[in-house]
This record gives C-alpha cells, sequence and structure tokens, in this order.
C-alpha cells in the first residue's frame, strides 16, 4: 500500500440505513484517489459487492470482524456495547500490526466509543451521521441539557426546546424513550449520553444533508461542537459529477438485490401515467401492525390510486407478535393497480420513475432524501427516532408534506387515507410545486454546488492529516 493514496478506516454501524449512505461516501471518497479499509460484520459482507466491483482491490479493502453474539437484553444500548467489548481490542491489534495503518477513523454516530481508540492510536475521529442535522442538534441538545418529563405517560404533554433553532416543540410521545422513562443516573442512560458526548469531542462530523435543506442546523452543529469541521455532503445517492459518470452506483440494487425482478416492476411502471403512482414504504426494518396493516390496505384499496407497496413482513424472532399481514384476496381485488413487493425494494429508482408522484413514508433519514431528491410530495407517517423531526422539516420548513399518521399513536381511518392518497397526486397542489424546487437545489448542491464543495474540502483534510504521523488536536 506505499503507493496508494491516503489511508483511512470507515465503520458504519451495522444496520441497512447506517451502512448503505455510509458506503455512498465511501464511493466518493474512493473516486477522489483515497484508500478506504471498511469495516464490516459477516452478514453486512454482501453491501460492499458494488464497490468492490467498481474499484481497485489496492485501494478498496474490506475489513470482516465477528458480529457481537446477540445481548441477553434487547436494545440499541447492549449492542452499542457489545461492539465496543468486541471490536476495540481487535481493531488496536489491527491498527498496531498494519504496514500503513489509516490516517484517521470516519464512524457512525453511534459508535461514540471510536473516539477513545482514536485518542489511543492519535488519530483524529470524525462522526458520520446517517441522519440529518436537525436530529443531530436536537441529539446534542438533549445530551446536554435532558428534557425534563415528570410523567412520561402523558403521551399528550409538550416538550419545548427553545435552545434550538425555531424553537422546535414534540409531544412526549415522540421524545425517545432513553430520555421519557430512564432517570438521570441510569447506567443505559448516562451509556446513550456519554456518546454524544464523545461525538460532540470529535475532531470532525460529516453529515448526509446540504446547506439549501439545513444550514440552520448546520450553523448549529459548528457552534455547538466550537469549529467549522463540519461537513455537509449530500444527497449522498445523487451521482456526483466528478468521476461518477458512468460509474455510479447501480440504484436497482443499491442496498442489496430486488426481491421482485427489476425489469417487471419498472415495465409496470411504464405502463402508467406520469405521476399517477404512490410509492409506500416504511423502510427496512419497520413492520406495521395489525390495525396499521389494515387501515393502510383499507386505504389503497378505496383511494383506487395505483400504488407500489414494499411490504416489510416479520422478521426470524418476530414472528407471532402483533404483525400485521396483507389480508385475504388483497391482492387480487387491487391487480393492475397494485403492485406488492414483499423484501428488498430498489427505491431510489421507484422514486425516481416518472409514473411515481407521491412517497408514503416513515420519514427515515435515507427516505426523506430520496424523496426530495425525485421531487415527489411526502405524505407522512412517522413511526420513531429521528423520523418525528423529519416530518416537521417535510411538513413545516419545506412544505413538500402532508401528514398522514404517527406511529401507533394517530392510525390514520382507511377513508381519511384514501382521500389523501388521491389528492396528494393532484397536480396542482402547491407540495407538487415545491417538491420539484427542492429537487433541483438538492441536486444542484451535489452537482457543483455547496455540497460538492464541502467533500473536496473534506477530502483535502483528510489528505493533510498524512503528514501527521500521530496526530495530536
Amino acid at each position: 500500500m506505499a503507493n496508494a493514496g491516503v489511508h483511512l478506516l470507515v465503520y458504519p454501524f451495522p444496520g441497512a440505513g447506517h451502512i448503505i449512505p455510509f458506503l455512498d461516501l465511501t464511493h466518493r471518497l474512493l473516486n477522489r484517489g483515497l484508500t478506504v479499509t471498511v469495516l464490516v460484520t459477516p452478514n453486512n459482507l454482501h453491501l460492499l459487492d458494488q464497490l468492490l466491483s467498481r474499484h481497485a482491490s489496492s485501494s478498496l479493502h474490506p475489513l470482516v470482524l465477528p458480529a457481537p453474539d446477540p445481548p441477553a437484553k434487547f436494545g440499541l444500548i447492549p449492542r452499542m456495547r457489545a461492539l465496543r467489548e468486541l471490536h476495540y481490542p481487535l481493531l488496536l491489534h489491527w491498527f498496531h500490526s498494519h504496514a500503513s495503518p489509516p490516517v484517521t477513523i470516519i464512524s457512525d454516530f453511534f459508535l461514540g466509543w471510536t473516539l477513545s481508540l482514536a485518542s489511543e492510536l492519535g488519530v483524529p475521529r470524525f462522526v458520520f451521521s446517517p441522519s440529518g442535522a436537525f436530529s443531530i442538534s436536537l441529539n446534542f441538545l438533549m445530551c446536554r441539557e435532558p428534557p425534563r418529563i415528570d410523567d412520561p405517560d402523558d403521551v399528550d404533554h409538550i416538550v419545548s426546546f427553545p435552545g434550538l433553532p425555531n424553537s422546535p416543540e414534540f409531544p412526549c410521545h415522540q421524545i425517545t424513550l432513553m430520555y421519557r422513562y430512564l432517570k438521570d443516573g441510569d447506567p443505559e442512560k448516562e451509556y446513550y449520553r456519554d456518546n454524544w458526548f464523545a461525538n460532540l469531542k470529535s475532531w470532525g462530523f460529516v453529515l448526509n444533508t446540504c446547506s439549501h435543506l439545513e444550514s440552520i442546523y448546520i450553523d448549529h452543529i459548528k457552534k455547538e461542537m466550537g469549529h467549522d469541521r463540519v461537513w455537509a455532503v449530500g444527497p449522498l445517492m445523487v451521482p456526483d459529477e466528478d468521476g461518477d459518470g458512468d460509474g455510479a452506483m447501480d440504484l436497482r440494487n443499491r442496498g442489496g438485490s430486488s426481491s421482485v425482478p427489476c425489469q417487471e416492476l419498472m415495465a409496470w411502471l411504464d405502463a402508467r401515467e406520469y405521476g399517477s403512482v404512490v410509492y409506500v414504504s416504511f423502510g427496512s426494518h419497520q413492520v406495521l401492525n395489525r390495525m396499521q396493516t389494515d387501515e393502510l390496505a383499507a386505504g389503497l384499496e378505496k383511494s383506487g390510486v395505483n400504488f407500489v407497496w414494499s411490504v416489510r413482513e416479520p422478521r426470524d424472532g418476530q414472528v407471532g407478535g402483533d404483525h400485521g399481514v396483507i389480508p385475504v384476496g388483497f391482492e387480487d381485488r387491487v391487480a393492475g393497480k397494485g403492485f406488492l413487493i414483499k423484501g428488498w425494494a430498489p427505491q431510489v429508482a421507484i422514486l425516481k420513475h416518472r409514473a411515481v408522484g407521491a412517497f408514503l413514508t416513515h420519514c427515515g433519514w435515507n427516505s426523506t432524501l430520496e424523496g426530495v431528491a425525485a421531487g415527489v410530495v411526502m405524505l407522512t407517517w412517522p413511526m420513531g427516532a429521528d423520523q418525528f423531526t423529519n416530518t416537521k422539516l417535510l411538513v413545516d420548513q419545506w412544505g413538500i408534506g402532508i401528514r398522514v399518521g404517527e406511529s401507533t399513536h394517530n392510525i390514520p381511518d382507511s377513508r381519511k387515507l384514501a382521500r389523501v392518497l388521491v389528492e396528494s397526486l393532484d397536480a396542482s397542489r402547491p407540495e407538487k410545486d415545491r417538491a420539484k424546487k427542492l429537487s433541483e437545489a438538492a441536486l444542484a448542491a451535489v452537482k457543483g454546488g455547496s455540497s460538492h464543495k464541502d467533500l473536496e474540502s473534506l477530502v483535502k483534510t483528510v489528505k493533510e492529516l498524512k503528514a501527521h504521523s500521530h496526530y495530536s488536536g
């Protein structure tokens, strides 16, 4: 590797929604002459297939480390702890035994412990966020000043955050359980807070967003971190003008192979009129419960609209709970109108299709950006995590979203849902024009605009680190 480019380690949190945008960033870094080692666990190695087929083996190196045994207690914090306990010593050994170790670590925001690892190794740690700047700003504020919630079961109690731009307010049921139910001093809550303090103390921050979408929150993060080493380089799924061209990632298989033949799906969409299809998806993990599934299916059927529905079925270990199933006879009744995908869907390719005019979504950040880039109207039904902040952006700040539901707290009646589905495809709706303009601005950011410039600045900064064999902050 002596003649290779500047070497860095990329460490995504093991989950599709975290890994996929990180690999989009990796693709850009490789295109700019950097050498990248990507840490993955064995079950996620297949997600590297596209990158491995497009980049020289001298510049892209998978580092496959074992996945921790499933923790005895289910949840995010046990997973974060398990990764640290297993991977910290393995990475320490790998760095020390490597002939040309990375000059920096870029790791997911759930891997705050890598700051300690980076400090021990004498290299800077950059945080990568698969969430938007609004969500990050809220997490920073809550780790500094946990919200006071006297009665966590009072789900409609309003929690205010005057320390953030636009002074957002959220009903209690939209606040993460970590801050709703756990008292100060609780080990899990303190571990979570320490993780975000580590992110705050890290040397740099890379965001999958752009200044046109979230400039006030990007500026807020710079203020919180006390420096300008914050780069907004998104939306990362959009092909970049430098070096991508014909070598751009295949959007049909981004994140995995479609569970239906892509040609069959595209042919079905080709036969539909411009802007006449609603795409429905709740992300790679969210399994709807019975009531949600029944109302959604009934709403789609009553609306009469054309739709593509990506149905997430229960995974191993989830069978037997309150999980929804497609109603008997539903597929026959919507034949010709509906296309069901059970499993992984080529979401970016679907949203980019001229026939798709609206997107019913859980508002995960990847889906939010993909919908923005495609210029479609967004029907919002957030389920948890950063999805409530993203909904505020879509509806209240960008004006391209229409609220439909909220988790299990507000499951839409099928008749109301049917009406909104029809209205969302109306070409005269103001959201339609705003979505088109926002899409143009987001694409321009990547193609020579602010995100392109931030990416060039990031790469320049990383290359300059090579001069420091042992970094000191």
